[in-house]
């Protein structure tokens, strides 16, 4: 172990000014600068020696250092050219480190992962550019990829949207996508001084356990989600009128109005209000419906 964290903050400045850097805003770059939050997220993470950790996103390898002295193996995953450089000069102590200069939303993980890591559990750990979160979790938890679970650094008003209860200001389609293929749970709030620069909004670390199968048997995952997004694509509005209004849900307005009466509801009923189980069972009757 190095005697100065890259986290540093000394460390950190003097590390950028030597290669010229500064962040960019276009891919949303904080770097982290506190080792006390660094070593609480890899701790929630669960990684371990018989782990690939992949990290989104490692900036100057600040996690990542922490990450290659756990994990069996690391896949760091940067976007930024100029930064990989840099990654190469403050690991270089670490063979069990991997930097690829990619997109991941363009990178096949388990592919990778299967050619290089062959029976290695996948923790996935980053601190996520905040404009671009949301398609980058749905991306990991929607995938083939054998991810065991996502450990990861975002905006805390999504992380609250993924944790959100049925009925809540923050319930949305965002929870129920992520409570279907895994369980939330917030593991600490960050303050805004352990980055540099330090971003505009509070954050927060989320951990997401992905279920080996979801919780609720539909016959139609696109079908599920098409009537989530539905439902709350008028917010206050009733699901009726959601539904009804969505050119994914092909039936007419006294169909869906049957299909709410027919599961037991009444016919003003709210989207916000329905758990996952029963956007499951209406997503069962609407399949039905449909032939």
């Amino acid at each position: 172990m190095s005697e100065i964290r890259i986290a540093n903050p000394v460390r950190t400045a003097g590390i950028l000014r030597r290669h010229g850097l500064f962040a960019k805003k276009k891919y949303g770059q904080n770097f982290l600068i506190d080792e006390g939050i660094l070593s609480e997220i890899v701790e929630a993470s669960g990684v371990d020696s018989g782990d690939l950790a992949v990290e989104i996103g490692p900036g100057i390898g600040a996690m990542t250092e922490f990450l290659c002295e756990r994990a069996g193996q690391v896949l760091a995953i940067e976007i930024d050219e100029r930064l990989i450089p840099v990654l190469e000069e403050t690991l270089a102590r670490f063979d069990n480190l991997t930097v690829i200069n990619a997109d991941v939303l363009k990178t096949d993980i388990g592919a990778w992962a299967n050619e290089n890591a062959p029976g290695k559990r996948i923790r996935v750990v980053a601190n996520l550019p905040y404009y671009i979160t949301t398609p980058i979790l749905m991306a990991l938890l929607e995938g083939d990829a054998p991810i065991a679970s996502i450990t990861v650094m975002v905006q805390k008003e999504v992380a609250e949207r993924m944790i959100s209860d049925p009925g809540t200001k923050d319930y949305g389609a965002l929870s129920l996508a992520v409570q279907y293929y895994a369980d939330p749970r917030i593991v600490t709030e960050v303050p805004a001084e352990a980055f540099d620069p330090r971003p505009g909004v509070e954050s927060a670390v989320i951990t997401l356990e992905k279920y080996e199968a979801p919780p609720v048997d539909v016959p139609d995952e696109k079908l599920l989600f098409d009537i989530i997004r539905a439902s709350f694509s008028q917010r206050r509005k009733t699901l009726a009128n959601g539904l009804g209004n969505s050119p994914d849900i092909p039936l007419g307005k006294e169909e869906i109005t049957g299909v709410i009466t027919d599961c037991g509801w009444d016919e003003r009923i709210r989207g916000e209000i329905l758990t996952l189980s029963e956007f499951a069972k209406l997503t069962q009757m609407i399949y039905t419906k449909l032939g």
